[in-house]
């Protein structure tokens, strides 16, 4: 049987990672546009797979406080894939 809960938390723990760092590569004045594309690239992946697992979890009867954690999680994926994007639409004027 899948341990949702466990996938969740290990996400979880990546993307309060991925949120300190990802502003900070993107701060970096040496980053290159391919960068800014793989990182925005990797992003978007990560917040397709935390709507995914939302969606699992949801199927399969799981408390609010649980959804609610993976909503946040797909937000958080989705924000900062906006981030990314943002800076490549910089990057390009």
């Amino acid at each position: 049987m899948t341990d949702w809960i466990g996938i969740l938390k290990e996400q979880t723990a990546n993307g309060d990672e991925m949120g300190r760092e990802v502003p900070k590569m993107l701060a970096n004045p040496d980053i290159s546009e391919t960068q800014v594309k793989t990182l925005f690239a990797a992003l978007e992946k990560q917040a397709d797979f935390a709507e995914k697992l939302r969606l699992a979890l949801e199927k399969f009867g799981h408390d609010f406080p649980i959804i609610k954690a993976a909503e946040r999680l797909e937000e958080r994926y989705a924000d900062l894939a906006a981030s990314a994007a943002e800076k490549l639409k910089a990057m390009r004027k």
